[in-house]
């Protein structure tokens, strides 16, 4: 079974995603976007919050080569950078727990310096609730385990 999401429900996503920053006040000094999912609802928060975007290319599912590290994130957040990390889905974890343990052991002054929930954050646009890893910003809840449907976003298949 698969559940479409619309851009409506992006759009809508996005925004309060944005409302939930604002709430809590804190503002990233740049959005970085995880290819391929994330790069979309990251130009949009971009576009919305007029603030930088950066591209992190992990793609654990259908990737070739080796996902980057892009070990400055790390070093930019661990020096006080702030940044909104962004997919559009959390489903298992395993992208987000990937950034997190790759600059854990490539760059060990991230976890000392405590920049999870501080200067990283992480956001979704769908939240898998079994999911592993608890992301800081979400939209939409789904739970897999009780309904395991297929989320489709408007920019994967073609009419």
């Amino acid at each position: 079974m698969k559940r479409y999401i619309t851009q409506k429900e992006i759009n809508t996503a996005c925004l309060d995603i944005s409302s939930q920053m604002f709430k809590d006040q804190w503002r990233p000094s740049w959005i970085v976007g995880v290819t391929r999912g994330g790069l979309l609802p990251a130009v949009q928060l971009s576009h919305y919050l007029d603030i930088k975007m950066h591209t992190l290319d992990v793609r654990l599912r259908d990737a070739e080569d080796d996902p980057e590290h892009n070990l400055w994130m790390a070093d930019a957040a661990a020096s006080g950078q702030k940044m909104l990390i962004v997919d559009d889905i959390n489903d298992t974890g395993a992208t987000f727990e990937w950034i997190v343990n790759d600059w854990e052991e490539n760059d060990p002054s991230t976890e000392w310096l405590g920049i999870w929930g501080n200067n990283v954050r992480f956001a979704s646009l769908v939240n898998n609730l079994p999911s592993e890893f608890e992301v800081d910003y979400t939209s939409i809840e789904i739970n897999k385990e009780e309904n395991p449907e297929w989320i489709v976003f408007p920019y994967e298949e073609w009419y």
